[in-house]
């Protein structure tokens, strides 16, 4: 089974930067795609972005042209690029993967870090 451990949250003012990281660990298996989502207090979680294993990315309106996902096969690793961080994008991130093993789909969560954005 896929763990995955998160890191690279923290307090920032509003336009600054920051990079999460979501490195997986465990057995060989399928993986489908991985992605970043985030919940603020009193909101649903949303998908923030997401990249498939063709390499292909997608963004949320609400972060693009500031935020980037990437990965590092090498490392097993996945990222978050935020640039011009805004008070609103303040909540807990998660990392998410999703993949395959015996004709099965399956679903790992990271811990979550918390993002916190001042103004």
């Amino acid at each position: 089974q896929v763990q995955l451990v998160e890191s690279g949250g923290g307090l920032v003012q509003a336009g600054g930067s920051l990079r999460l990281s979501c490195a997986a660990s465990g057995r060989a298996v399928s993986i489908n795609g991985m992605g970043w989502y985030r919940q603020a207090p009193g909101k649903q979680r949303e998908l923030v972005a997401s990249i498939h294993s063709t390499g292909r990315t997608m963004h949320a309106d609400s972060v693009k042209g500031r935020f980037t996902i990437s990965r590092d096969n090498a490392k097993n690793t996945v990222y978050l690029q935020m640039n011009s961080l805004k008070p609103e994008d303040t909540g807990v991130y998660y990392c998410n993967v999703n993949y395959q093993s015996d004709y099965k789909f399956y679903s790992a969560w990271g811990q979550g870090t918390q993002v916190t954005v001042s103004s």
